[in-house]
């Protein structure tokens, strides 16, 4: 493989080489070589290069008229000097004369033709072509210059392949005194002299050069005395000379380019800051930890839940002890009338079990407040669904058990006496409550109800919350519930028409459809809102279905026997009976 590079590459400059050598030329002049036991090659823009647009590549000659250029004319002399200075000592390389091959490399054609000059071979003045360049020995040991950093690359490129030199390997060991200081180098090659800092003073058509500090290696000291230099800005003011400002706080360095200086300034984005350590990257925060954007610094989050000491809590808890004390004094007003005909309609002993599932259901709210814990995830909706179960089941089959007595006792009697002899209506309680219990205990094995510190939905904030309202449980035990609801709308439904103290349409409509209304409500803001008050209006939401069904269907009750005595009697119960039968047999 290396073998092959080495052979495209000895093309290229061999083509190369017959264009450069083909399209220019230069006469030989005393003052640009001079012959010695080793040869140094030497670049230096003696001439201006040209400075019209051009459309294609072209070849520049060197020396045009009015394009002399002092500065590399000023290197040219200094390499020429230096290898003086070296073969006239006898101390620096004794018995060894060194000489030199200096070009003019006033653009980039003179360059490339510059180069593939001192790589090529003594005699003949070509590259020749081969495959192990370590064996290549072109006419110089090593090359110095060119000034200009695009020139430079093209000049490194071309001589690395052949392992040609900027300086001698043998370089650490120069040490020696010119003009009373001494010149040395360190391991990089790099010089240790001494030097004196020197300020180029224009004033008009004429110049001044003034020393303004020192800089020496032994020690390493480097002194300014900036009182010397003279600045062109307003007032003597220093000129700011960057790539780009600094950055303001909480904004990273986006390198633009190369070079670390040339940067943007980007803000760190939300989660993330800045440390001063590193002014490239933005860290992120720790998971406790949150940051606005263009932050140097990270804040602790703020831990939330619905705590019992919030105004919002309160009202919750102020209205749910009163549901429980409502509930409460109607069970011991149904036990203390129970015997009368509202009671008896109503259910009779029935009626406790549906207070107290509406009391299971309302006991549940507690476990909403406070920062969650085992426990009250792993009950506080259960409790409520199997609640709100039973409550549901014993009201369908209450309007269920009127509209068999009024409406097919008589028309299917085998039907209704099955139903009374196998305690239908206490199986089908039974039944519905054993369904939704088992729906809840699969909603606690599979998708266990556990506390969780939710970080993904507020920066700033870590929400403690139970993972219930995400499960499949919680959808499956919801739309049971509803089921139950439909199916108590439908009886009540059918029985709209039977005698008016028996008639509950009306109150359980109303019942029922506040309860749909309340959970489409706390869904449609599940749905937008997702903060700390969540569990608030869940609660708000179990609240609205509990006092809906003690409302539609008890408060009616507790009105006529606190209030409607005579309304509670079984002469009044007998008449409507008498009417609805009345009004049948007419139809």
């Amino acid at each position: 493989m290396l073998l092959r590079i080495a052979h495209l590459a000895g093309l290229q400059l061999f083509v190369s080489c017959c264009r450069a050598f083909a399209c220019h030329s230069m006469e030989s002049s005393p003052d640009f070589s001079l012959p010695g036991d080793y040869l140094l090659g030497g670049m230096f823009p003696l001439h201006s290069g040209c400075l019209q647009v051009r459309h294609r590549p072209e070849v520049t000659l060197c020396d045009r008229p009015g394009t002399f250029n002092d500065h590399g004319y000023h290197l040219f002399q200094a390499m020429r000097l230096a290898v003086e200075e070296i073969n006239n000592s006898t101390a620096l390389l004794p018995n060894v004369t060194l000489g030199y091959q200096l070009y003019d490399v006033c653009s980039d054609s003179a360059n490339v033709y510059a180069t593939l000059r001192v790589l090529s071979l003594q005699g003949p003045h070509h590259i020749k072509l081969q495959g192990d360049l370590l064996q290549y020995s072109p006419k110089v040991l090593a090359v110095i210059g060119t000034d200009n950093t695009n020139q430079a690359a093209t000049t490194a490129a071309l001589l690395s392949p052949f392992l040609v030199p900027l300086l001698l390997q043998q370089i650490q060991k120069v040490n020696f005194l010119l003009h009373g200081d001494t010149v040395m180098f360190n391991d990089n090659g790099n010089p240790l002299s001494s030097y004196n800092i020197i300020a180029w003073d224009w004033n008009g058509p004429k110049w001044t050069f003034t020393v303004v500090g020192s800089s020496t290696w032994s020690p390493v000291q480097l002194d300014i005395n900036e009182t010397k230099i003279q600045w062109h800005g307003k007032d003597n003011q220093v000129p700011k000379s960057v790539c780009s400002s600094d950055c303001l706080e909480g904004h990273q360095r986006v390198v633009m380019g190369f070079h670390h200086c040339c940067f943007e300034c980007v803000p760190c984005k939300a989660g993330t800051f800045l440390n001063t350590s590193d002014l490239y990257r933005c860290q992120p925060c720790g998971k406790e930890e949150w940051a606005p954007d263009g932050s140097q610094t990270c804040f602790p989050r703020t831990v939330v839940f619905l705590a019992w000491h919030e105004h919002t809590s309160w009202v919750l808890l102020a209205a749910n002890t009163l549901l429980l004390l409502l509930l409460l004094g109607t069970a011991g007003l149904f036990a203390w009338h129970l015997d009368t005909p509202v009671v008896r309609s109503a259910g009779g002993r029935l009626c406790f079990l549906m207070l107290g599932s509406l009391a299971a259901g309302s006991g549940s709210l507690y476990g909403f407040f406070g920062e969650p814990k085992w426990p009250a995830c792993l009950l506080r909706q259960v409790l409520f669904a199997l609640g709100f179960t039973i409550f549901l089941s014993c009201l369908t089959v209450r309007s269920f058990q009127l509209v068999i007595i009024f409406k097919f006792s008589t028309k299917v009697p085998t039907f209704y006496h099955a139903w009374v002899q196998n305690h239908g209506a206490g199986l089908f309680v039974m039944i519905s409550s054993a369904a939704q219990l088992l729906i809840c205990l699969t909603w606690l094995v599979v998708w266990t109800p556990l506390p969780t510190r939710e970080y993904q939905r507020f920066p700033q904030l870590v929400v403690l919350e139970c993972t219930e309202a995400n499960s499949l449980g919680f959808i499956l035990a919801f739309l049971y519930n509803g089921l139950l609801s439909v199916s108590a709308f439908a009886c009540s439904y059918v029985g709209k028409d039977l005698p008016e103290n028996y008639n509950e349409a009306k109150c359980v409509t109303f019942s029922l459809l506040f309860n749909f209304v309340s959970w489409i409500a706390f869904f449609t803001t599940a749905s937008v809102y997702d903060g700390k008050y969540l569990p608030a209006v869940n609660m708000l939401a179990v609240l609205s279905s509990l006092s809906s069904g003690f409302g539609g269907y008890f408060l009616p009750k507790c009105y006529v026997i606190l209030c409607r005595p005579d309304l509670n009697s079984t002469e009044h119960f007998q008449a409507s009976i008498q009417d609805y039968t009345r009004r049948r047999s007419s139809t």
